[in-house]
């Protein structure tokens, strides 16, 4: 069993969060369920997945990503040498268990955080093109020195001190909700983005730990700086329709099929528009976003 105890937040994720958990293969020494008061069975759910592995359910309001998981990081005890980020509909693939397993015990004292590889699964497929495969994402940390930065939108972990090192096997991220689920998500998503937007790109915000600190440099960092830098200071609407023609033709995202033609149709006309025209509205309106609270 390894020294490592696995923090996940949920809300309405029992259709989700049994394959998350057994996915571990029972190697880790605990899970932290850090729930937004799911009205679903995922309190039973946790009740009953507690029966075979050490599982702590905990209940606390939330108000955006960044605070609950950081809630959840420094509330819930977390007493081994290791802690992991997992998403509820995330799960590892069984190479990356019996890594896990045999590495993490040997990491050397500099190395203070790990990088996951995750592959994306949409409607059933693994989208493997344009340019979402691989997602490099710090995910295993020294606990302690592991944090999420407050941000609104796009929120990654980052690192207080110490170097990184790089697995070689994938984290799964496979939402087994429908597509009804997934636009409404991203219409939610959508106004988180607008209201970080207001907040930190037009203001031209300094204050960015993952661009501006040396210790968290790495494939996250270099797309928040081309998002701020480079797609937002694009024309309204045809940033959305350029991204599309770079995502699905010259990232080879017509490869992954039907699947992936929705995917990135989605991701550019639909979501990146939406986010496009509710800056619009803002704009024109003289609107300032509100913060959205979780998922309803």
């Amino acid at each position: 069993m390894v020294d490592l105890t696995v923090v996940i937040l949920t809300k309405n994720e029992e259709n989700n969060l049994r394959k998350c958990i057994e996915s571990f293969k029972g190697i880790v020494k605990r899970f932290v369920i850090v729930d937004s008061y799911s009205t679903d069975g995922t309190k039973a759910l946790c009740e009953e997945l507690g029966k075979s592995v050490n599982l702590d359910f905990y209940e606390n309001k939330f108000i955006d990503y960044a605070t609950q998981l950081n809630w959840g990081l420094t509330n819930t005890n977390i007493t081994t040498k290791w802690t992991m980020r997992m998403d509820a509909d995330e799960e590892l693939t069984p190479e990356l268990v019996k890594e896990i397993e045999e590495k993490l015990s040997y990491i050397e004292d500099n190395i203070k955080g790990i990088v996951l590889k995750r592959r994306v699964y949409f409607m059933g497929r693994w989208i493997k093109h344009g340019g979402k495969y691989p997602e490099l994402l710090l995910r295993i940390f020294r606990t302690g020195y592991g944090s999420c930065e407050q941000k609104l939108m796009d929120e990654h972990m980052i690192l207080s001190e110490g170097d990184t090192t790089t697995f070689k096997y994938d984290i799964i991220d496979n939402n087994n909700k429908n597509l009804e689920w997934w636009t409404h998500k991203h219409n939610w998503y959508s106004n988180r983005e607008v209201l970080d937007y207001q907040m930190k790109v037009l203001k031209d915000s300094e204050e960015d730990d993952l661009i501006n600190d040396d210790t968290n440099k790495g494939q996250a960092a270099r797309k928040r700086f081309i998002k701020n830098n480079g797609y937002y200071k694009l024309p309204l609407f045809f940033r959305a329709r350029l991204y599309f023609i770079y995502r699905y033709y010259f990232r080879f995202g017509f490869l992954d099929g039907q699947e992936g033609r929705i995917y990135h149709f989605l991701q550019a006309y639909w979501y990146r528009f939406l986010v496009d025209a509710k800056i619009y509205e803002c704009e024109k309106f003289d609107i300032k976003m509100e913060s959205q609270g979780d998922l309803k």
